[in-house]
Order: C-alpha cells, then structure tokens, then sequence
C-alpha cells in the first residue's frame, strides 16, 4: 500500500513529461510556421509552407495558411497584370495623343500666317493657349508612364555640383522673365555620386519648374558637400497640409494652372530609385524641397591612390 503513492507520483511525473514535449514540439512547429509565413510573405515565391513537426493540429493550420497563401499569389499576380496593362495603356495613348496635337499646333501656326479679323485671331489665340497647355500636359504623363514602368537606373559616378548647375543654367532664362535671382550656396564635394545622370537632371528640372510656377518671387538654392539640395522659395499660396501631398500623383495646389500634379511625383521616384530622398516642408511662409543624395555618395579614394 505505501507502494502507491509512489506509482501515482511517478505516472504524474510522467504525463507531465509527456505535456512539456509535446508543449515545446507545438512551439518549435508554431515558430517554423511563423518563420516560414513571413519569408513567403516577404518574397514572390511559389514555394508553400512546409512543417516537419507531424503535430495534426499543427499541421492542419499549415494547410490553411498555405491555401490563403494560393489566394494571395493568385490576387497579387492579377494585380501585377492589370498594373502592367494599364501602364502600358497610359504610355500608348498618351503617345498617340502627342502626334495630333503636333499636327494641330503646326496648323495654328499656318492659320496665323493669314490675314484674320481681330475676332477670328482672338479667338485663335485662345485656341493655341489651350492646345500648347494639352500638349504639355500629355508630354508631362507621358513622362509619369515612362518613369512610372519597371526599369533599373543606369548607374554612374556624377559630379552632383555640376549637374546641378547645368540645370540651373538651363533655367536661367525663365527665372529672368519672373525677376527671380536665384541665390546659390553651392559646396563642392570632392566625391562622385552614383546616379543616373538622365533622371537626377529630370528630377532637378521637375524641382526647379514647381519653383519656378508658385515661388513668390525668389528662390535660394544650396548644395552641402554630404549631397544634399535645398531648395527654398516664399510660397504664400501653401500650408504645411499642401506641402505634404506636393508629391501626391495628381495633386495640384493651384486647380487653374495647366499641371498635372506629376512633376513631384516623378521626381520623388526616380529619386528613390537611385537611393535618395525628396522631402518637403513649409515653415514661416517658405517651402523647403529637399533632395538628399548622400546615401549614393563613392567613398573617397585613398590618398596614396591604392
């Protein structure tokens, strides 16, 4: 009789071992589906969740997450197609708007050659006003579908000072019929940048031209030797809501000038795609644009050139 209590103790002793293993294989099970979610989550990958653990409960919630997984991957390539297709369809027909629009222009041009009444070249103006603004708004999304499709920048060492003063070279014409004197800070780094030369010139092109159309009339450019492009302007016209959807796609903060909203948003992009940031803040009545290149800053080669 005394026996017993020792035998009852010891079958409790072992059905409490029993619990605890079979409590961490559950666990280890519960961390490999985790683990193995997350990787599949992560990556577009065919490969479905496979548990070594052969725990039956276990092993049925593996066989559910992996039929939500099927629904994903079949959801996520229906919108990859449709994304690719109506990207495809932007580019093509604001392509095939760009060509009657030059044809129309050229007519406007001929008409006015020709002797018109006040009226009739009023009127023509107008027209002309119009077309030139559509077709610069087509230009513009055909730009955004352009830069809008999957491609990878071409990457090469650029002197950021010296394509930031090309652009502003560019500019200098414009921002003289405004009286606008930009005033210029620039530093010299003394490293390359690995840009794309093509779209770090679209992006300081679509900064300066968003400048240049709601600058209350100056503009103060600067350039640190880190890489990073400030650009400060007056802008009574803004608010610190406006100046966080500036790179909104679409969004424009004057509905009456003749601008897509995509300026911005294109720049910020290909800005992003080459490593940097562009930011935007408006404090005391002045917007500051900040473009930062110096994630993509080349390291300094060695004095000794080794």
């Amino acid at each position: 009789m005394e026996c017993l209590p020792l035998v009852a103790v010891g079958g409790l002793l072992f059905v409490i071992l029993l619990l605890c293993l079979k409590i961490h294989r559950m666990r280890a099970d519960a961390r490999q589906i985790a683990q193995a979610l997350q990787d599949r989550l992560a990556a577009d990958t065919n490969t479905l969740i496979d548990l070594s653990g052969r725990d039956r409960y276990m092993r049925r919630l593996a066989t559910a997450l992996n039929g939500q997984l099927r629904l994903l991957r079949s959801e996520r390539q229906r919108y990859q197609n449709g994304d690719r297709q109506l990207k495809e369809a932007v580019t093509n027909i604001s392509h095939d708007l760009r060509t009657p629009l030059t044809a129309i222009c050229g007519y406007l041009e001929l008409t006015k050659l020709q002797a018109l009444p006040p009226d009739a070249r009023r009127y023509l103006d107008q027209i002309e006003n119009r077309a030139a603004a559509m077709k610069a708004l087509t230009e513009e999304l055909f730009r955004y579908s352009l830069a809008a499709s999957e491609h990878k920048p071409d990457l090469c060492p650029v002197d950021l000072r010296r394509a930031l003063e090309d652009s502003l070279l560019a500019f200098y014409g414009a921002f003289a019929q405004r009286g606008i004197e930009p005033a210029l800070t620039l530093a010299d780094p003394k490293e390359r940048f690995l840009l794309d030369s093509a779209a770090l010139g679209r992006v300081l092109e679509n900064i300066l031209s968003n400048a240049l159309k709601y600058s209350a009339g100056d503009l103060r450019v600067s350039l640190d030797e880190a890489g990073r492009i400030a650009f400060v302007n007056r802008a009574p016209g803004l608010n610190a809501v406006a100046a966080g959807k500036l790179f909104d796609r679409y969004y424009t903060v004057d509905t009456g000038r003749s601008s897509t909203g995509l300026g911005l948003a294109i720049a910020r992009q290909l800005t992003e795609e080459m490593g940097g940031t562009l930011t935007a803040e408006y404090t005391g009545g002045c917007l500051k644009v900040l473009a930062d290149f110096s994630p993509a800053k080349l390291p300094a080669a060695p004095a000794d050139g080794r």
